[in-house]
């Protein structure tokens, strides 16, 4: 039997081994973040994948939803996370539960890097973008509307 068990050492944000990469190729309607898979990618038996993003001061993630859920963390910084109808302002330690079909969209508003880690299945659907009819139905706050970047 194998063990196949590993510790990944990390250094201010950065994981030994683990490469910094684009955060999305298929859409540009973000700005200034970068992924880190972490853990899954390269694993098959496990379940989940584990990926840390970092948005730098003035960047967002892209406005998406899709059938999986996510888990995420805020590991560094503050910002704004919005979830449909909802904008909040999160800060390290905070932890956001992203049900499914949830628009959302996370915004690094201080001077520092938005950093969080995410946990999704393995298996998951690709993340959809909304159109213009989809964002009225679940977004109605004239705040949200004019903070979201598509």
């Amino acid at each position: 039997m194998s063990d196949d068990s590993k510790i990944i050492r990390s250094d201010g944000y950065r994981w030994k081994g683990v490469e910094r990469k684009d955060y999305k190729t298929d859409t540009d309607n973000f700005r200034d973040i970068h992924r880190y898979s972490i853990l899954g990618d390269e694993t098959s038996d496990l379940n989940t994948h584990m990926r840390y993003f970092e948005v730098q001061p003035g960047g967002y993630s892209s406005l998406e939803q899709h059938r999986h859920t996510h888990s995420v963390m805020i590991l560094r910084g503050s910002g704004t996370v919005i979830l449909n109808d909802r904008m909040e302002t999160v800060q390290v330690q905070d932890v956001i539960y992203i049900s499914p079909h949830t628009i959302h969209q996370f915004h690094a508003d201080s001077d520092e890097p938005l950093g969080f880690l995410c946990v999704v299945d393995s298996k998951r659907d690709k993340p959809e973008i909304p159109d213009d009819q989809t964002i009225k139905k679940f977004i109605t706050d004239p705040k949200i509307l004019k903070k979201i970047r598509k």
